[in-house]
């Protein structure tokens, strides 16, 4: 009867372990039906606003970090409109990363809906000094926003966010701090790398599809011009294509570069027009490519100085 009964306990503890996995497997099976998640976000919640900021983020914060865009690919920033789950986001979030410049004019409004008292605000541009528009492109705050395309201006917001980053979660503050040194060491060497291959260059203007590249231009002496204007708005008039086709012409001029977001079908008609290649230059308002910032950075310049080079 002993060995009856130690049998029987052994059964029913079998039996209750079969039926709680039976359970779990169950649990799982429904959670994943329904689309709930299995395993909880890790890491300091961190919103970006576009996919530069993404980026940079995610150097900075590596793992210890989650983070997501706000603005989809294939939309400008600064035309984009927040819904009920971006507020949401924003309210579930302990950081939210702007380039700022007015890049994100909806941001203020979206932040105030939000009413989360313990979201930290960086705008990573603090700090960069901002290039003042043109009269005829002014009404979008006074200041070309595209600090992110100069590698030397994206160190500066590398450390904003880093020190953002920090504020929100001390206890990895030098995780942080040493990501964002290590990602700066590249886009100097970068940056180093090309103003010295540039400066052997005679020639120093490019023409591309909109004038995003100023910061780009005033770190490594460069000049661009462009076909639509900082805000890509609206097309140019028949004769303003007719005169950057008489320009390219006149400048030896064998590359037009496009971006994605622009109307690269009015790139394509002076590409045409002016005898010469269309090539793509990455703006990363969006994910291109599958590439990372580092490597359309690296893809923008070599771009640019193999397009002057060989129109020497």
């Amino acid at each position: 009867m002993g060995m009856m009964g130690a049998d029987r306990k052994g059964n029913v503890s079998m039996l209750r372990k079969l039926t709680a996995l039976g359970l779990s497997i169950l649990l799982f099976a429904a959670l994943a039906a329904c689309g709930a998640p299995i395993k909880a976000e890790k890491g300091l919640k961190v919103l970006a606003s576009f996919n530069a900021m993404y980026e940079l983020v995610s150097a900075v914060g590596g793992d210890k970090v989650s983070v997501s865009a706000i603005v989809p690919d294939g939309m400008e920033a600064h035309d984009f409109e927040p819904k009920a789950k971006d507020i949401a986001a924003l309210r579930a979030s302990r950081v939210l990363v702007l380039n700022g410049l007015s890049m994100e004019p909806w941001a203020e409004e979206a932040i105030a809906s939000a009413k989360n008292d313990a979201l930290i605000v960086v705008e990573a541009s603090k700090g960069v000094e901002p290039i003042a528009l043109s009269d005829t492109e002014n009404g979008h705050g006074g200041y070309d926003p595209h600090v992110w395309l100069s590698p030397k201006a994206a160190q500066v917001e590398v450390d904003n966010i880093a020190a953002a980053l920090a504020a929100a979660d001390p206890e990895n503050a030098e995780f942080y701090k040493k990501n964002a040194a290590s990602y700066n060491a590249r886009l100097e060497a970068l940056a180093s790398d090309y103003a010295q291959k540039l400066e052997a260059l005679t020639k120093k203007d490019f023409v591309t599809g909109h004038a995003a590249f100023a910061y780009l231009c005033r770190d490594l002496s460069l000049t661009q011009v462009s076909v639509a204007d900082v805000f890509d708005t609206g097309e140019p008039s028949a004769r303003r294509l007719s005169e950057l086709v008489e320009y390219c012409k006149a400048n030896g001029v064998t590359v037009i570069f496009a971006e994605a977001l622009a109307a690269t079908e009015v790139s394509r008609t002076l590409a045409n027009e002016a005898g010469a290649e269309l090539k793509t230059i990455y703006t990363m308002e969006s994910a291109e490519d599958g590439l990372t910032y580092l490597e359309r950075m690296e893809k923008n310049l070599q771009g640019i100085y193999e397009s002057l080079a060989g129109s020497e």
